[in-house]
């Protein structure tokens, strides 16, 4: 049934397909919180014993090192056919084409704001990432390309990488994408316990300053309760995918595009805003019938059944509004004009523009990162970059000295201002040694 309902306060739409889903917990449960908080203090007190322990209950593999060794990495790498590690290597060289660029862009600078007055800005790479491989539904080793690839090209010296074995097998494929992408360490070990050990450190596993990589909703809560500890990615949720299409669009390209996304799990919403009504209906009987055999139909049916929508609007105006309201960390263009899109949309993780892309270029193969904001974060952040695995760190240096001692009496009145008597008195001092002024706090006089 065609239902008109109220997006915003700006825009309105016709949906030809509703979720079934409107209103649901899309954080951590109760029971996933108390979980993961039980886990990470057992492995906190217990350490390697705990880590052990874990990976045998969830994952039946408890060897006497989860660091894979020279031999074991080459004997996997070896299993792998040659068409693999080709592809493998050349979608690699595209991922860090893009970080290079991405580094050129940031720079570190140095000026003179007054005689003798020096500030600058470095960019500091952090000393060690942990990266998370999921293994679960999917081997997702393009995650391998995008978490240790962007860390190494930014600098960082040490990038420790965990990934789970799938029902008791090695993911030969994702091993060989991790070692390519150049992990310093290899652990077959998933879950709480990969990232716990990561973040807190334990006997075998030295700490890291850094966690990236998306997980299922366990590793997601594990990282959210980390945080501070060490730093993260970000807080990530399920895939999310919306299409801006016009009547230009291919219905057929569109309907596949969307459950390319919604086959990552039966949460994942997938979401079409047109401006042809036409068009909307013939994307949802495209997916009807698509849906039948499709492999993933297990997830992709139930996440287009609960999440997925088709709003109609009445221009691509609307459409741009209302699709920064979802703030949607894959956003698709196929309309006549899609670089339109870059002018005049604001909230998303990464746009893909025209028909000649899709979002599954953006995850496996193309170069840009994938890793990407969901639940509506893209208002606030982008996606993982080589910026991430950066701190941006600033330095000061006075070497004039009338400069110092003109700091050093504008310090003395702001600070007090501010109640502030200790910070003002360290202006005081350099004004009274640079110029000759007196301490009206103290009796202290400097020589020549």
């Amino acid at each position: 049934m065609t239902a008109t309902t109220a997006i915003s306060s700006a825009v309105s739409s016709v949906m030809l397909k509703e979720p079934a889903q409107n209103s649901v917990n899309r954080g951590s449960t109760p029971e996933v919180r108390a979980t993961v908080e039980g886990v990470i203090a057992d492995i906190r007190e217990r350490g390697d014993a705990a880590v052990r322990e874990y990976s045998e209950k969830f994952d039946k593999y408890a060897p006497e090192s989860f660091l894979l060794s020279p031999e074991q990495l080459e004997e996997i790498i070896a299993r792998v056919p040659e068409q693999t590690i080709a592809d493998i290597k050349f979608v690699q060289e595209q991922v860090r084409t893009m970080a290079q660029k991405q580094l050129e862009s940031l720079s570190d600078f140095e000026i003179e704001t007054l005689p003798g007055v020096f500030l600058g800005q470095k960019n500091v790479p952090i000393q060690a990432a942990g990266a998370y491989i999921p293994g679960g539904k999917y081997p997702l080793l393009a995650s391998a390309h995008m978490t240790i690839i962007t860390a190494k090209v930014a600098g960082v010296e040490r990038v420790a990488a965990c990934t789970p074995l799938i029902q008791g097998e090695v993911p030969d494929a994702t091993v060989a994408a991790m070692y390519l992408a150049g992990a310093d360490e290899i652990y077959l070990l998933g879950g709480i316990q990969a990232v716990a050990a990561l973040a807190i450190g334990t006997e075998t596993i030295k700490p890291v300053n850094m966690l990236a990589g998306p997980g299922n909703a366990f590793v997601a809560e594990a990282k959210r309760q980390l945080f501070g500890e060490v730093g993260i990615d970000l807080f990530a949720g399920p895939t999310e995918v919306l299409i801006v299409a016009d009547e230009h669009a291919d219905p057929f390209i569109v309907a596949v595009d969307l459950l390319s996304q919604a086959e990552h799990g039966p949460d994942s919403p997938a979401v079409l805003i047109t401006t042809s009504e036409e068009l909307g209906r013939k994307v949802i009987e495209h997916i009807d019938t698509i849906l039948v055999d499709m492999p993933t139909r297990d997830y992709a049916g139930a996440a287009w059944r609960d999440w997925g929508a088709v709003h109609v609007v009445e221009t691509l105006d609307d459409a741009y509004v209302l699709a920064d309201e979802y703030a949607y960390e894959h956003v698709q263009i196929l309309t006549e004009n899609p670089r339109e899109a870059l002018e005049k949309m604001h909230d998303y993780g990464a746009l893909f523009l025209g028909e000649g892309t899709c979002v599954s270029y953006g995850d496996k193969v193309i170069g840009t990162n994938h890793v990407l904001p969901t639940r509506g974060a893209a208002r606030y952040t982008g996606g993982l970059w080589v910026g991430k695995y950066l701190r941006t760190v600033t330095y000061q240096e006075v070497t004039n000295t009338e400069s110092s001692a003109f700091f050093g009496e504008l310090c003395g009145r702001a600070s007090r201002v501010e109640r502030f008597e200790g910070h003002a008195r360290s202006g005081d001092v350099r004004a009274a040694k640079y110029r000759g002024t007196s301490l009206p706090w103290s009796d202290h006089t400097f020589g020549n």
